[in-house]
């Protein structure tokens, strides 16, 4: 299969180059292809003639997108929107990776792909924006939800926790926060087998079990065996410009129920990281 992947350069893109390996892979990223930009979009695609399209390019930093919300937009929306264009000419499915901030947060229990959205921050509303832009375009894509990623290649969580152990015998982590860590490793491989069929839809995908950031962290320093002190906070004693969802633990049963195997329990999936990367 021919496939042309978006935002190759970061964390899920280089996943997404291990696991797609064996395909012929077309690799883009903000420097080779603005997906904000339709006519060289269109240009640049309809010259590649792909089999699908994975989009995982995105502008992800959160509490920036409070700030710089027109680039956000551009970015988060404009570009899935232009992508799905193109994906319309050419009579081919397109990939798109979106986010738990697209629901309010205010939830207990797993969110389902069907639940009512409502997002909170700039960064949401700008995701779900791109959603919409998809589903109005095509009839055939995935859209795949997922959250609090980590892997390999970029900052992330895990990263920041064993940064800060080197020079801190105490850390503070907020308790009040709920969802599940996901390994971009896994998700790519997930990723893999969907593109496979023609099972399109929504779907919300991330490794299994779910945690707070402050049980996260002691997992990372229990596997690490660092011996660093972790006191737990609540989110307003951790103030940040765009709201954190409460609880963003997302229903992985719709993607069971087609046939795909879940990924596995997080706590798993963090060994491995924490092994080989």
């Amino acid at each position: 299969m021919r496939i042309l992947i978006t935002g190759a350069s970061g964390m899920l893109g280089h996943d997404l180059q291990r696991t797609l390996k064996n395909h012929e892979l077309i690799l883009c990223n903000s420097k080779n292809l603005d997906i904000t930009n339709k006519n060289l979009v269109s240009e640049t695609i309809n010259e590649m003639k792909p089999d699908i399209l994975i989009n995982s390019a995105a502008y992800t930093n959160v509490d920036d997108c409070e700030t710089n919300y027109e680039e956000a937009y551009k970015v988060n929306a404009l570009g899935p929107k232009n992508l799905a264009n193109v994906c319309k000419d050419l009579k081919i499915p397109l990939v798109h990776i979106s986010t738990d901030y697209v629901f309010d947060g205010k939830k207990t229990e797993p969110l389902k792909e069907n639940d009512n959205l409502g997002p909170q921050t700039a960064y949401g509303k700008t995701k779900l924006e791109g959603e919409q832009f998809i589903q109005k375009i095509l009839d055939e894509y995935f859209i795949i939800r997922t959250a609090w990623l980590y892997g390999c290649d970029g900052n992330n969580f895990v990263k920041t926790m064993l940064n800060l152990s080197k020079s801190h015998n105490e850390i503070t982590v907020v308790n009040d926060q709920i969802g599940s860590p996901t390994f971009t490793y896994d998700l790519a491989k997930g990723i893999s087998e969907i593109i496979k069929t023609d099972k399109y839809g929504v779907y919300h995908l991330t490794n299994s079990g779910s945690c707070s950031w402050y049980e996260f962290s002691k997992e990372i320093f229990r596997l690490t065996n660092k011996n660093v002190k972790v006191i737990p906070v609540t989110t307003e004693e951790f103030p940040r410009p765009a709201p954190r969802p409460k609880y963003s633990v997302l229903n992985n049963d719709k993607w069971i129920k087609q046939g795909f195997k879940p990924l596995r329990d997080y706590k798993e999936a963090l060994k491995e990281y924490l092994l080989t990367c």
